[in-house]
């Protein structure tokens, strides 16, 4: 009886506590190492800082009114007065960009968000309790599935009047399924290991054991899904914005500055007009795609330091 009680007091002493501490700091450590050791993820990581950056602090950088009109200065060329060059109605492109970047990343990072919360909830109900619980909800996954999402969105966006709001909210009903379908995966396989069978022993409600025993040892694969996913919500807002049926102006985002300059004759004489917006669309993108295949390649024990 001593040594039982001796054994199941072992976990709580400082010795076997300052061992845990020691495993988890090398566990980050090794995440580090194997992370930076991409270039390509560090790459992105540094390029996406620097958008970041830019938008958080675009009042301080931006050297005009984003919503400034000088019509004497339309489609002005690139300049010391306008770096990037004005719009078709004198706009200063640098500013518009700097404070476009705020919305398009704002829709991209709250629209993770939620489609994140919905989709790993919604997974992971369905894989713990199975049986017509899972089914019902893999059905409506793949009802969704089976629309195009463009489609949908557009549908979506259009019955109510265009707004962040609104996109987001889109964005997170069209955008949780790929989620759950990945939490549905790893629940099925945690939910049979010995931690949770114990959990099961001792009592505890199911409730916490999805979400204080398994959900954070799934962490690593929804933490690469959520940071793929901005990428592909900047992409949507831009892709509806561009369309007219986002974000309306003069609210700057680098969809609907796309969309101001798709005529033909803008193109032909003002090259840098369509440039700058499409080009900010597409780095961010990538070194959002960099940053998450590196957290993929860090987080999977599988992958073998070289």
């Amino acid at each position: 009886m001593d040594q039982l009680q001796h054994r199941k007091l072992e976990p709580m002493t400082p010795n076997n506590n300052h061992d845990n501490l020691g495993k988890h700091r090398s566990m980050l450590g090794i995440f580090v190492v194997k992370f930076f050791q991409n270039k390509l993820a560090v790459l992105g990581l540094v390029m996406l800082l620097l958008i970041i950056g830019s938008a958080v602090f675009a009042p301080l950088l931006a050297p005009h009114d984003p919503n400034y009109q000088i019509l004497t200065a339309r489609l002005h060329e690139p300049s010391a007065e306008y770096p990037l060059g004005a719009d078709q109605l004198g706009r200063d492109l640098l500013s518009r960009l700097l404070y476009a970047g705020q919305m398009s990343l704002l829709v991209g990072f709250a629209a993770m968000a939620s489609a994140t919360f919905i989709g790993a909830t919604m997974g992971a109900i369905a894989g713990y309790f199975g049986g017509i619980i899972d089914s019902i909800i893999m059905r409506i996954v793949d009802i969704l599935f089976s629309f195009p999402n463009i489609f949908l969105m557009i549908t979506l966006v259009a019955l109510f009047r265009p707004s962040p709001f609104w996109l987001i909210v889109s964005f997170a009903v069209l955008g949780w399924m790929s989620t759950a379908r990945l939490i549905r995966g790893e629940m099925l396989s945690l939910k049979k290991r010995e931690f949770v069978l114990a959990a099961r022993t001792l009592g505890i409600s199911k409730w916490r054991i999805i979400f204080n025993h398994i959900m954070p040892n799934a962490i690593g694969p929804l933490i690469v899904a959520a940071t793929l996913a901005v990428g592909q919500f900047i992409i949507a807002e831009s892709t509806l914005s561009f369309l007219g049926i986002g974000i309306s102006p003069p609210t700057a985002t680098w969809g609907n500055m796309l969309t101001a300059a798709q005529n033909l004759t803008i193109f032909q004489t003002a090259w840098w007009y369509p440039l700058f917006p499409g080009l900010m669309i597409f780095l961010t993108v990538l070194s959002f795609n960099f940053v998450g295949d590196g957290l993929r390649d860090a987080l999977d024990p599988r992958v073998v330091e070289k």
